[in-house]
């Protein structure tokens, strides 16, 4: 009896790109998975849009539902916002769908990479606050009264959180209230939540820590799971480059070749939650989610 929670590894390196882009800062996908031979083999694309990601997505995961393995997704940018954002944004139900639902309904997304994340941002500033805060940063031409270029000011005690618990835990993360420059990660979240949406609704697929619990995982946790997706920060992977290679396609092979090492081992089931009890875990189940790898 295998005690590998899965056959296969798929890491996504996203990107809000506004136009289609390839090669370095763009969308990465790593998949280890068996090949005719039967041998864990790693390949990597690089599409050059979102559309064309999700759709890459949508065949690599049907191909090893039609193959009966099951296949962890990773995706680097939060699947969910810091705690108390469906509250503030008067959203009914548990706050991580009701966040993940609402992004999914706002955000416009074409074929070109072209995208409305700038207004979303704003809307829900709006929505919130009511001010340019918490979500900044944009392009010249996209700023607007209620999003701005600049960071406007820092969370005050009355204010939702900059970062997430996980954030905390492992400092390094930007926030997901940052929506624009390097490492922007709300553009990355408000562009990908949409598609994990889509993804998630065809298969009998489960979002972790939303829909698993956050605690440690074995097999019989998944029986007849198809496909778990998580949040992964690839760069807690130290990964030395092969000939070749540019930093992001380093590091989504490096997500999945730790994770499946972990698992042959029989411990990568322990990385799904707390070793105990934990005072976070309604904010984490809830919420905000968790980051795959970070110590609780």
């Amino acid at each position: 009896m295998s005690t590998r929670l899965f056959q296969a590894y798929v890491m996504v390196d996203w990107s809000a790109a506004a136009k289609p882009t390839s090669g370095a800062d763009s969308i990465w996908i790593g998949v280890l998975k068996r090949n005719v031979r039967f041998q864990m083999a790693f390949e990597a694309h690089n599409p050059a849009t979102r559309s064309q990601a999700e759709q890459m997505l949508e065949g690599i995961l049907e191909d090893l539902r039609r193959k009966r393995e099951r296949v962890l997704v990773g995706f680097d940018f939060p699947l969910n916002f810091p705690r108390g954002t469906a509250a503030a944004l008067k959203l009914d139900g548990e706050p991580w769908r009701a966040m993940l639902d609402f992004v999914a309904k706002e955000m416009k997304d074409k074929p070109d990479n072209t995208n409305n994340r700038f207004q979303v941002g704003a809307k829900i500033n709006r929505l919130m606050t009511g001010e340019a805060f918490p979500f900044w940063g944009a392009p010249a031409r996209d700023e607007q009264t209620m999003l701005s270029a600049k960071r406007v000011r820092e969370h005050g005690e009355s204010d939702l959180p900059e970062f997430r618990l996980t954030e905390e835990a492992t400092k390094g993360p930007s926030s997901i209230w940052k929506l624009y420059y390097q490492g922007s990660v709300g553009g990355q979240a408000l562009t990908g939540m949409p598609v994990i949406k889509r993804l998630h609704e065809k298969r009998a697929a489960k979002l972790w820590p939303f829909e698993t619990g956050w605690m440690p995982l074995t097999p019989a946790d998944l029986d007849g799971v198809e496909a778990v997706f998580a949040e992964i920060y690839p760069s807690l992977f130290a990964t030395a480059p092969k000939a070749g290679e540019i930093k992001d396609q380093t590091q989504v092979r490096g997500a999945c070749e730790r994770f499946h090492a972990l698992d042959e081992k029989g411990q990568l089931g322990a990385l799904f939650g707390p070793a105990k009890d934990d005072a976070r875990r309604v904010v984490v189940e809830r919420e905000e989610g968790w980051i795959l790898g970070v110590n609780p």
